[in-house]
């Protein structure tokens, strides 16, 4: 018996599906629970932005919350949700307690989008000169046991299911930090299947002109992206194709970007683009010199949605390699930071080769049907959130440990929010 018919979803942002992947992915949990008539309302404490998707379209309620406000227990109480679906830990970290307080009944799931602790953990390792490798432990002691994969790993503990995007992060959550499996679910993109009229009509290789890199200028991934082809990769590029283009799109570029814009050095700032696609499209190679991150990447499934070849890290391809396929060439992150020049060369080597851009094509096309197709994933998603719902009292009990870390660790954050709420009353008062 289906035992879910109202959903909140709390946000750490209102989703932007034409800024970033982490706001497409949310679009794709909404349209699917939405397929299924149940009533969804979103809820976050960030202030409206200019790229937000427009909910009501969707028949999605919206509503402004407040961080450590009592209002917002009042809210949960009359809503009454069947479940909550937290975006990222942080609003785990925020309202976990509140909702088990006073909705104690719903179900509560996990959407990480990435582990933000894995990338905090490669950042800090590029930082110090070197790739970050999970299969060296020395490695995961010394770069990922942080007070962040604490906090995250223990949100993940305390949710009843958490979705994942990358099955390199569920292995990892399993295997070294022992989560149990039946707790998390890998959960990809789900995207509708390309017809042969769609591919039929994407432009051919003489049709297209240039390079593009598409990112969200706030995430910090993106932006040692555009730094990396700046100072080191786009030169080298351009000293070989001396014509070729060089365009970096993403919403909010700081003045710290759009100060990197240069018309002689063929290296353009173009800034958020309304149709992502549409600007792949007319590429004829996509660079992602990717040396940290996390997740799975929206610009490389969107690259070979549009027929667009890529080159990236194996940093940049985790999660999304099928049967060892890519649509593209695969640079290994230490060797691109040691000589950017095996990074340039690929890139030159696949823009002048259109029988291997054929292939890139066909093989990106083959990733998507094998491992992204929406019917299945979208069925998949609502039957484990039914079968979760259904044996909600047993599966916690089960939990030993998520019982613990909610008995002791949110007790905290629960003294400390109302700490805070009783503090900013009283500078009102």
């Amino acid at each position: 018996m289906n035992t879910v018919n109202r959903v909140l979803i709390i946000g750490y942002v209102w989703p932007e599906p034409n800024s970033s992947a982490a706001g497409s992915r949310m679009m794709q949990l909404i349209t699917a629970m939405r397929a299924q008539d149940w009533q969804v309302t979103f809820a976050s404490p960030a202030q409206l932005s200019d790229h937000m998707a427009d909910l009501s379209e969707h028949d999605v309620t919206c509503q402004a919350i407040e961080l450590n406000n009592e209002s917002f227990d009042q809210y949960i109480t009359e809503l009454n949700p069947d479940m909550v679906i937290f975006d990222r830990f942080m609003m785990e970290e925020q309202f976990g307690w509140r909702v088990e307080k006073y909705c104690p009944t719903a179900m509560r799931v996990l959407n990480t989008e990435d582990l933000h602790s894995l990338r905090e953990a490669r950042q800090k390792a590029v930082k110090k000169g070197g790739a970050f490798q999970l299969s060296e432990t020395d490695q995961l002691a010394q770069y990922l046991h942080s007070d962040l994969v604490i906090r995250e790993v223990a949100a993940i503990f305390r949710s009843d299911l958490t979705l994942m995007i990358s099955p390199v992060e569920v292995e990892l959550l399993v295997e070294h930090f022992k989560v149990p499996q039946q707790q998390l679910m890998y959960l990809p993109f789900m995207l509708t299947p390309l017809s042969d009229d769609h591919i039929a009509t994407l432009p051919t290789f003489d049709d297209r002109e240039h390079f593009i890199t598409i990112g969200n200028f706030r995430h910090a991934p993106n932006w040692d992206v555009v730094l990396q082809l700046k100072q080191h990769i786009w030169p080298l590029i351009r000293k070989q194709l001396p014509k070729a283009e060089m365009h970096i799109y993403g919403a909010y570029p700081p003045p710290k970007a759009t100060q990197l814009h240069n018309a002689k050095q063929g290296f353009y700032i173009k800034g958020w683009a309304e149709d992502a696609k549409a600007v792949m499209k007319q590429a004829r190679l996509c660079l992602a010199p990717i040396r940290f991150g996390a997740g799975i990447k929206g610009k490389l499934s969107d690259a070979m949605e549009c027929g667009t070849p890529s080159i990236t890290t194996e940093l940049g391809c985790e999660g999304m390699l099928q049967d060892q396929l890519w649509n593209g060439e695969i640079i290994n992150s230490q060797e691109m930071i040691n000589n950017p020049q095996v990074f340039a060369d690929a890139a030159v080597k696949a823009y002048q080769n259109e029988s291997a851009f054929i292939q890139y094509q066909q093989k990106g096309f083959a990733i998507l049907a094998k491992q992204y197709d929406k019917t299945y994933w979208q069925e998949q998603f609502i039957n484990r959130l039914i079968e979760q719902s259904e044996t909600l009292a047993s599966s916690r009990n089960n939990n030993f440990f998520g019982l613990m870390l909610r008995h002791h660790s949110m007790k905290s954050t629960q003294y400390m929010a109302q700490w805070i709420e009783a503090k900013n009353k009283k500078s009102e008062a």
